[in-house]
């Protein structure tokens, strides 16, 4: 059996109430060694980190995404530093940019995402990124934030983090792995009209590539309009591995590389 990575899903969802941990074990059962639990307020951040303690193979990131960025208060960075201090919390995450739904001004949006990288490089933690939309704000932002560890010789400079879910143009994910960042590739990879995005994944450098599904949402092909679960994630695997020209065995092997230098589980 191959190792396969989910490096972000979310099984703290309600979603997941009825039957998570038959969700956990079938994942188990599909060859998947390392799922990523990203937060996205500070409840779910909590919940995150509690199922990492139940599950040996489970890990967490916390932070407030940007569609929760109306949850952001005074106590909202201590409390996110605290739970940073788990031994399984191996990021700040899922943190960033969505100008899609917009459910907050964007000006709060870009002040709690950078606020949160502060903390990502004070506490050494690799951040995960939402992008939605936003695409040059969030380029320009990674970037300054990028200098800022060059600047005190941050060793998150070679390994800062991941562009979850990658939806952008070439340009754009050839200017994030310049700045060391990964790549995250989700089901949409495997839609029949996704050509554009194959291509992407198809020509990025390996060593910048990442795996995962973003349960319960994305699930690809041929489970697409179903609930996603991590099990799911060796049909992305077996995507890239297709439009690579590599095996799945190979393309998996570099994966668990990859998530082994971001996140160091």
């Amino acid at each position: 059996m191959i190792d396969l990575i989910d490096t972000h899903c979310h099984l703290d969802f309600d979603l997941f109430d009825s039957d998570r941990e038959a969700v956990i074990e079938r994942a188990e059962n599909a060859g998947i060694i390392r799922i990523l639990n990203p937060g996205v307020d500070v409840k779910s951040s909590l919940s995150a980190t509690s199922l990492a303690e139940k599950y040996p193979g489970v890990f967490a990131a916390v932070g407030i995404h940007p569609n929760d960025a109306l949850t952001w208060n005074s106590d909202t960075l201590r409390e996110l530093s605290e739970l940073a201090k788990h031994p399984k919390v191996v990021a700040i995450g899922e943190i960033g940019l969505d100008y899609y739904r917009d459910r907050a001004p964007r000006d709060l949006q870009q002040q709690i995402f950078i606020e949160q990288l502060r903390l990502a490089a004070e506490l050494q933690l690799p951040v995960v990124i939402h992008n939605r939309d936003a695409t040059g704000d969030i380029i320009k932002i990674l970037a300054e934030w990028r200098d800022s560890l060059v600047n005190i010789d941050s060793p998150l400079v070679h390994a800062p983090g991941v562009l979850h879910s990658f939806s952008a143009d070439l340009a754009s994910a050839s200017k994030v792995i310049s700045l060391g960042f990964f790549i995250g590739f989700t089901g949409p990879v495997t839609y029949r009209k996704a050509d554009e995005l194959r291509k992407i994944a198809g020509i990025l450098p390996m060593e910048r590539i990442l795996t995962e599904t973003d349960a319960p949402f994305l699930a690809p092909h041929p489970r697409r309009g179903a609930r996603n679960e991590p099990a799911y994630v060796q049909f992305i695997a077996e995507k890239l591995a297709d439009v690579r020209g590599m095996t799945i065995n190979a393309l998996t092997e570099a994966i668990r590389v990859n998530a082994n230098t971001l996140f160091n589980w």
